[in-house]
């Protein structure tokens, strides 16, 4: 690729790998940037000291001193003791949690502390709906001429297409918010082309701003030497991993899977069906699941990422599960692991979706989440083919690969 002069100041809300799939995101893309070439510093507010190989990583302390993080803490004690939350009163009016405010001036101080690096460009990496690191953008117009502002969802969080109906506090004060950064931001960087023009159709002023920077693959060794006891090496194990939101119903899945095991008795003894993350308002179906389909696990909490990943790795499918609705612009996190784990997906949501336009409209594993009788003939093809011992070397996705790989990222970056 020949060498690369350009340099990043990359401004994380979060380098823990273990706290979101925002966060593994976020260190996925840091880890590419870095083998790529480029010249990197991270700030990042996790809150605890965090290095990366080959990385030059700051900290950002907590502004402990300040009125804002004084109050957040009576707040908290008010909704404790008196039943009364103060930040709830006060994110309906100004948009943001006293807890928000404090934490974004934080990110300013840290930044303006900056005094031996000089970025061609600043992109702000953030999770979940925060966007504290583009809140605190917006206060240092110094680096707008460089900002790369990167949109993982779409927010705020009335702007979910359906099924999704969240409406938080402050949400116009959160709309105003995310229309200035949609003005000020030179570029707007997004896992996926569907959440761009999603977002686009919302924010007029990211029109020609567009860049897709899709979730990495990081290349290394996978550990498979400790694979939890509940994970049986030599069976058809179906695997999803991940949080599971309301709007994601595994039922029409669990269903399906019930259905195969009738349709294919054989299969009984050699398979199961894994759902790995922490517990969701479908807990207790599981549980009580579990009791009438011994093939079936759900964990309790999060497992360690690498204990994951190396489970997809191992898995003989893994499943994406979106939301029933009319579109899905979500990249999943996971999307890059299974991808690399070269194992057939079993895609289950929208014919709208960024997942489905990548693996292309003539992708054989897809269903809408609740077409039961599909998504059963789907497993019962995978599990004759997988018994076959055909998919041994796994699935080719070769297109996809270099889609997520350093070189599309770096070509993507250069461009700007």
């Amino acid at each position: 690729m020949g060498e690369i002069k350009k340099s990043i100041l990359v401004v994380a809300e979060s380098i823990n790998v273990e706290d979101s799939s925002g966060s593994k995101a976020n260190v996925a893309l840091i880890k590419n940037l870095q083998k790529a070439g480029f010249n990197i510093k991270v700030y990042h507010y996790t809150r605890s000291e965090i290095q990366m190989s080959g990385v030059d990583c700051v900290a950002i302390t907590e502004n402990r001193k300040s009125l804002l993080f004084l109050l957040s803490r009576l707040s908290n004690l008010g909704r404790k003791y008196l039943s009364f939350d103060l930040n709830r009163v006060f994110e309906k009016y100004s948009g943001f949690s006293l807890a928000h405010l404090n934490d974004r001036n934080s990110i300013v101080r840290g930044l303006r502390n900056i005094e031996d690096f000089k970025p061609d460009l600043v992109l702000t990496l953030s999770k979940g709906a925060s966007f504290r690191p583009h809140h605190a953008l917006l206060r240092i117009p110094e680096f707008h001429s460089k900002w790369v502002a990167y949109i993982h969802d779409p927010y705020p969080m009335h702007s979910y297409p359906r099924p999704y109906d969240w409406v938080e506090p402050g949400h116009q004060q959160k709309r105003k918010f995310f229309l200035q950064v949609a003005e000020k931001a030179l570029y707007a960087a997004y896992p996926s082309k569907l959440l761009a023009e999603w977002m686009e159709s919302y924010y007029p002023p990211l029109k020609g701003k567009r860049v897709i920077v899709p979730h990495q693959i990081v290349e290394g060794k996978i550990d498979t030497s400790e694979l939890p006891d509940f994970f049986k090496q030599e069976a058809f194990t179906i695997v999803h991993a991940g949080a599971l939101m309301s709007a994601r119903n595994p039922m029409g899945l669990i269903k399906a899977f019930g259905m195969f095991l009738k349709v294919v008795p054989e299969a009984a003894s050699n398979s199961q069906l894994l759902f790995l993350g922490p517990k969701s308002i479908y807990a207790n179906k599981f549980e009580k699941i579990k009791e009438e389909l011994s093939q079936f696990y759900s964990s309790d909490d999060n497992l360690p990422f690498a204990q994951v990943h190396a489970i997809q790795y191992s898995a003989a499918v893994n499943v994406i599960l979106e939301a029933k609705g009319p579109i899905s612009p979500f990249l999943p996190g996971k999307f890059p692991h299974c991808i690399q784990a070269g194992k057939p997906i079993l895609l289950l949501g929208p014919y709208y979706s960024e997942s489905r336009r990548l693996l292309g409209d003539d992708y054989p594993w897809w269903s809408e989440i609740d077409d039961v009788e599909k998504i059963s003939e789907i497993i019962g093809g995978l599990y004759q083919t997988w018994k076959a011992s055909k998919c041994e070397a796994g699935y080719n996705y070769e297109n996809l690969n270099k889609y997520l790989s350093i070189d599309y990222l770096s070509d993507q970056l250069l461009r700007l």
